[in-house]
């Protein structure tokens, strides 16, 4: 019997199809790409013929992928779950040179009483000239901490409860051959912040660091940005370079004045070069450059944007003023038709200690997944990957489109 599973549940096949996008078939010239809407559509109807992979792409449409599901991860339990992206071009049909356009949502409702709604986009406008970035979420979310520092123990955690608002928006212009910067303004505020933890306890490292029923932080973020992937929902070459300077002040009405500066490289090739197989590496570095920032907004595992960093470990499973992470991943073809992917993927963090700002613990992971292509035209991938990290901890790890 399975422990943990995520089963599919197709309604309204074939799902909405808007517009389609040119794919790489040139590796298997005369073999048809498949993807989980084309099963589905022939589940139904017999005569059902393949969506045909090659087509011009006309500017304005969207083409959109969903899916309800039940899942379970280290940190929600089981859960529902419908997640969903739209995926479309904004200018001309020269798609080598523009960047596609995406949209990423999800509603979640989990075992353990959470509640999840996040909505990201990144929106491309005519010739890649501007880039308007939105990161958007409401949690309410009873979960786990394990204190600060990479020293914390597996068996140390204890329940927190609290709702999560998150409003980011930034606008970035273009200021070279696939380089763009940009300003921001970032909004962050949790309340109904609780403890669950036993009588006659002592204190927490939440406590000791500054507990608060509320936490509030409010400032822009400045950003530059190399971005030469075409596709970030499954980049096939390319590199993605951040730098990201985010300040926060009491007059825009912060708990504190803090500063935090995230540093990040991805890149992508193919390896063998003649091949569809991919190797990604991805750098993720996330430092507190002064101030005291809340404690539920330091760097962690698994809270960059999409929740990734870190597989082999549970959300939160280490928290501190500064966190780096390192992580590789192979992605290969399993079948010809493209319907079926594998990836094999390591990775390894470091979280500075709060008294003395060294780096003491690295903290490795190392896992393997399946890739099923839920839409062959945006490229997007459902990935289900299994990881391991150290002292016992392990688990299932589900993403609408690449980790990375």
């Amino acid at each position: 019997m399975l422990k943990y599973f995520l089963l599919f549940v197709f309604i309204n096949l074939p799902i909405f199809l808007l517009a389609q996008f040119v794919t790489d078939t040139t590796i298997n010239p005369g073999i048809k790409q498949v993807d989980l809407i084309d099963i589905g559509e022939r589940i139904l109807n017999k005569n059902y013929v393949n969506r045909e992979d090659l087509v011009v792409n006309k500017k304005g449409r969207v083409h959109f992928s969903a899916f309800p599901a039940v899942g379970y991860t280290l940190q929600t339990g089981f859960a529902g779950v419908i997640s969903a992206n739209a995926a479309f071009y904004t200018g001309s049909h020269n798609h080598e040179s523009e960047n596609i356009s995406t949209v990423v949502t999800s509603i979640a409702y989990t075992a353990k009483s959470q509640i999840i709604f996040p909505v990201a986009s990144s929106i491309w406008t005519h010739n890649n000239k501007y880039n308007i970035l939105t990161d958007w979420r409401y949690l309410k979310y009873p979960s786990q901490t394990f204190g600060l520092g990479g020293n914390t123990k597996q068996d140390s955690s204890y329940n927190i409860d609290y709702s999560y608002l998150k409003l980011h928006q930034a606008l970035l212009r273009k200021i070279g051959t696939d380089l763009y910067a940009g300003i921001g303004y970032d909004f962050d505020y949790f309340w109904n912040i609780q403890e669950i933890i036993p009588a006659g306890s002592p204190p927490t490292d939440f406590q000791q660091y500054g507990f608060s029923k509320t936490e509030k932080a409010s400032g822009i973020s400045l950003d530059i940005k190399y971005d030469s992937r075409r596709n970030s929902i499954n980049p096939e070459k390319g590199i993605y370079a951040n730098i990201l300077f985010q300040p926060k002040f009491t007059f825009l009405g912060s708990d504190s004045n803090w500063q935090s500066l995230l540093v990040e490289f991805r890149g992508y090739t193919k390896f063998p070069s003649e091949s569809r197989n991919i190797l990604a590496f991805w750098s993720y570095n996330w430092f507190t450059l002064g101030g005291t920032p809340p404690y539920l907004l330091l760097p962690s595992t698994a809270w960059d944007e999409y929740s990734n960093t870190g597989r082999g470990y549970i959300q939160g499973r280490f928290r501190s003023l500064n966190m780096i992470d390192q992580e590789v991943e192979y992605r290969f073809v399993i079948s010809a038709n493209g319907l079926f992917g594998g990836v094999v993927f390591a990775n390894a963090e470091s979280f500075s200690e709060i008294a003395t700002g060294k780096y003491s613990v690295i903290s490795p992971g190392a896992g393997l997944g399946i890739r099923v292509m839920l839409n062959k035209f945006s490229r997007t991938n459902l990935a289900l990957d299994y990881a391991w990290g150290t002292m016992g901890s392990r688990g299932f790890f589900v993403n609408l489109g690449e980790v990375f």
